[in-house]
């Protein structure tokens, strides 16, 4: 396991305050922080693979089908 140092200002040592207790602690909170970006960003690779798939068969989809296949799948 490693170790790394980040540099939080004042507010951002406050939201860890207030996440470590729920996580067991501020690395267990800023691991799962991570985890849940890493998470995110899966989301949004699999929307966009899934839109050039849609274009590709559909044809180009207009902003109103993607702000409703976002909202629907919380992206």
């Amino acid at each position: 396991m490693s170790t790394t140092t980040v540099r939080l200002d004042d507010e951002d040592e406050a939201l860890l305050d207030m996440l470590a207790p729920e996580f067991g602690g501020r690395s267990s909170a800023i691991r799962q922080a991570l985890r849940n970006l890493a998470a995110d960003r899966h989301r949004q690779d699999a929307l966009r693979s899934f839109l050039t798939e849609w274009d590709a068969e559909q044809g180009p989809t207009n902003e109103d089908e993607i702000a409703a296949m976002a909202n629907r799948y919380g992206l």
